[in-house]
């Protein structure tokens, strides 16, 4: 089973941008979209074979996730347990094996002045997937907006403290991980330098002046059935770039 997740930077965008051939050659079973920046039918883009979900943002525009599943979940659901809900940050499609939560974390912004909300939401998020993982193993991916450790940055001294690398939002996904759930890339990858983000200024992704924030985080007891995780930063259209996961 082969999982691909994508922070498209605006669906609309990326599509004027071969998005569609990246797809079609890619052939995930599941496709996991975060900043869609669109309502659900504001986009031609209907894949044969697969059941699609959209989340959008209250906000048009801004924001907004979704899923491309060739197998139909056995159900779907929508926020985090009601919560977090306006902004179209997070899809949960449960399988018979498994959770599946596609998530764009929010940013904690310049001067940290969304920390707050940022914290709450990981606390929320940690509690939910918990409880998910009680009852089955949890795929959770998505842009996290974290770069966890000084090798998932180009200039960890430089930005520390600064959005997405301050130290509450690195210790909170290290209390994440510690409940129960593994980085699959940096498991199967332990020293390897890749970065799936680039500011689109200073000609950042020319250099790969980086920031790994997007990820596939997993229960512990998926490993057994991992065959890869990688960081497709030879694909382009966004600012991010394509991470995927491949489970038996």
């Amino acid at each position: 089973m082969k999982l691909i997740s994508w922070n498209v930077n605006g669906f609309r965008a990326v599509l004027g941008k071969g998005f569609a051939d990246y797809f079609a050659a890619a052939d995930a079973d599941v496709f996991c979209l975060q900043e869609t920046k669109m309502q659900e039918g504001q986009a031609d883009f209907a894949p044969e074979g697969y059941h699609a979900y959209w989340f959008s943002a209250e906000k048009k525009g801004y924001s907004g996730t979704a899923v491309f599943s060739k197998r139909e979940p056995l159900s779907v659901a929508y926020g985090l347990d009601g919560e977090f809900s306006d902004e179209g940050r997070v899809i949960t499609l449960e399988y018979e094996d498994m959770y599946l939560v596609n998530a764009y974390v929010p940013n904690a912004q310049d001067g940290l002045k969304r920390l707050d909300y940022r914290l709450a939401f990981e606390k929320k998020m940690a509690d939910y997937l918990s409880a998910l993982d009680a009852k089955k193993p949890v795929l959770y991916c998505g842009d996290l907006n974290v770069a966890h450790e000084e090798i998932d940055l180009k200039n960890p001294k430089t930005n520390h403290e600064n959005p997405g690398f301050s130290d509450a939002e690195r210790a909170a996904m290290t209390a994440l991980l510690e409940r129960g759930f593994l980085d699959s890339f940096r498991t199967l990858h332990p020293e390897a330098v890749k970065y799936s983000w680039w500011s689109y200024r200073f000609s950042a992704r020319e250099k790969n002046v980086g920031w790994r924030i997007d990820y596939f985080l997993a229960s512990e007891r998926l490993l057994p059935r991992i065959r890869s995780a990688e960081i497709h930063n030879e694909i382009f259209g966004s600012d991010h770039c394509p991470v995927s996961i491949e489970i038996e």
